[in-house]
């Protein structure tokens, strides 16, 4: 218990899946905790469930303007920022061949300029606190291609090297501010219910991860969003103090190789 106590962490695309539980297991470790996301009633439910050391903003983490006041309300109420997750996305799988332009921008307006925004707004209030842990939600599409995931993959692997890249910048200032970016595999979260494919018209088309994990995951089961909240909730930590620009990968083997599974 206390990891990150008297921290204060901001989280966003924090109402529900991994953010939840990133949101949750911070507060749990005893920081205080700003959640935003576009979701107002998932997210005001759980900064209620979690209490006063929460609040709850609405924000469309692509949209700039509204940067700056969103910073400003985390330190007006906790007087500091350090550490912030990146977490917010939106998934469009299938051919690229069969995407449109609107759809390409669409997700790496979320996936892409989403996190640059967060990173640019969030390494100032950092610094005016005197250092801070910066964690990237990424994802395994980021590491490999896969065959119907290249947009996807192109936005998740961009913020990898986003990551690393502006690891190097804050080490090269001096700032104390680490960086460092998280790959899941196949997780139990809402995004395979919510995810949408140029086939079907932009229509969310629902994906059982089971079945996906069952046959592309060597451990065989898709994993629990708080088992990725606890390698968030370490990289927040002083417990990797000494990591930044890393790449944490939790995906039940994936990126590590295939296996035939015996019946």
């Amino acid at each position: 218990m206390g990891q990150v106590q008297d921290k204060v962490a901001y989280v966003t695309g924090g109402a529900s899946g991994i953010g939840a539980a990133c949101a949750a297991t911070l507060a749990r470790e005893g920081a205080k905790v700003v959640i935003t996301d576009i979701d107002d009633a998932r997210g005001t439910a759980l900064a209620d469930s979690i209490g006063n050391d929460a609040i709850f903003l609405h924000q469309d983490v692509s949209d700039e303007a509204a940067w700056p006041g969103a910073i400003a309300a985390a330190e007006r109420r906790f007087g500091r920022l350090d550490i912030m997750v990146a977490n917010a996305g939106i998934a469009v799988f299938g051919s690229a061949l069969e995407m449109s332009l609107a759809d390409w921008r669409r997700q790496n307006a979320v996936n892409l300029d989403g996190v640059f925004l967060t990173v640019k707004y969030a390494v100032p209030a950092m610094r005016r606190a005197g250092g801070g842990s910066i964690i990237i939600m990424s994802s395994v599409a980021g590491l490999r291609g896969s065959a119907n995931l290249a947009g996807y993959s192109a936005s998740k692997g961009g913020v990898r090297l986003f990551a690393k890249s502006m690891a190097m910048e804050c080490a090269a200032a001096g700032d104390n501010i680490r960086v460092n970016s998280v790959h899941p595999g196949i997780i139990l979260t809402p995004i395979w219910q919510k995810a949408s494919t140029p086939a079907g018209g932009g229509r969310n088309i629902p994906l059982d991860p089971v079945e996906l994990a069952r046959a592309g995951v060597p451990l065989g089961v898709p994993a629990e969003p708080q088992e990725i909240a606890n390698g968030v909730l370490f990289l927040a930590s002083d417990a990797s103090r000494h990591m930044t620009g890393s790449e944490l990968v939790i995906d039940g083997g994936i990126t590590a190789g295939s296996i035939r599974r015996r019946t």
